[in-house]
């Protein structure tokens, strides 16, 4: 049963999915599997702002925001709350986003293959997300870090990736969803490279792509700083406010669809 926070309930939350692995999760602050707890300005808990649980509840966002999503690593500062934060500061139409968390640490493109439990629980949880009220409006998405391990993979990633999100839009009956991908910053092999060229030449409509190259790493060399984190989630928000049309020019803007809530609960139900 998906309960609600109470003083937040309303049908204008922005719903705003998060997934991918281990840098989506959040290893801000994460060094040798000990998180320092320091959670800057950007990412501290507001009152706008919502996380869907585990256990499908909707409550106040804190940080780590996938504690109990990614629970076989450690958790640490991600970008969702900045993105959230940022967001709204720069729009102040956005009443409240509800964040969907959702990103493993590392994932394979593969393993989000549709019908896989990766895929499946993202499914589960964008439907119980909008039983409350709100309207999905886009996914956050920071994968491919596996990817660069062998060869094969990195070459076979643009093409994984692509079928990952016509698969779906198809399942959340929304052919238009607005995907905002980040190019990798690191990778956990040689082929980075090639990983961020299939990221950056992904050719679906209304899938954008935010370049993290160049942002801090943690000592490891592969998760990004609590810093970087911070300046990602504030660029997913600038790259997230282009998807939505101008209203001074609504006529000619693409318009991106509203996620029809009651269409996919009854089609999920259905199965």
């Amino acid at each position: 049963m998906l309960l609600v926070y109470a003083s937040l309930v309303g049908c204008e939350k922005h719903i705003i999915l998060l997934a991918g692995q281990s840098n989506m999760s959040g290893r801000g602050g994460v060094v040798n599997d000990t998180w320092d707890g320091i959670v800057p300005d950007e990412s501290r808990p507001s009152r706008s702002v919502l996380r869907l649980s585990a256990g499908l509840v909707w409550e106040k966002a804190q940080e780590p925001l996938h504690r109990d999503i990614d629970v076989t690593k450690v958790c640490g500062i991600g970008p969702g709350l900045a993105f959230a934060k940022s967001l709204m500061h720069k729009d102040s139409g956005v009443g409240q986003v509800a964040l969907v968390p959702c990103a493993i640490g590392g994932t394979n493109i593969s393993q989000w293959a549709r019908g896989s439990p990766l895929y499946n629980q993202l499914v589960r949880r964008a439907v119980a997300a909008v039983q409350g009220g709100g309207t999905i409006r886009a996914m956050l998405w920071y994968q491919g870090e596996s990817d660069t391990v062998t060869l094969a993979d990195a070459e076979l990633y643009k093409g994984r990736f692509e079928n990952f999100v016509i698969n779906l839009r198809q399942d959340l009956v929304f052919p238009l969803l607005p995907v905002i991908q980040v190019a990798l910053a690191s990778g956990s092999g040689p082929f980075i490279a090639k990983v961020r060229e299939a990221q950056l030449g992904t050719e679906l409509p209304n899938v954008w792509c935010v370049d993290a190259k160049g942002l801090q790493l943690q000592p490891d060399g592969l998760h990004l700083s609590t810093p970087a984190q911070i300046q990602l989630g504030k660029m997913l928000a600038h790259a997230y406010l282009q998807t939505i049309p101008s209203p001074i020019h609504s006529g000619a803007a693409r318009r991106v669809p509203k996620f029809d809530c009651l269409s996919l609960f009854h089609r999920i139900a259905g199965r």
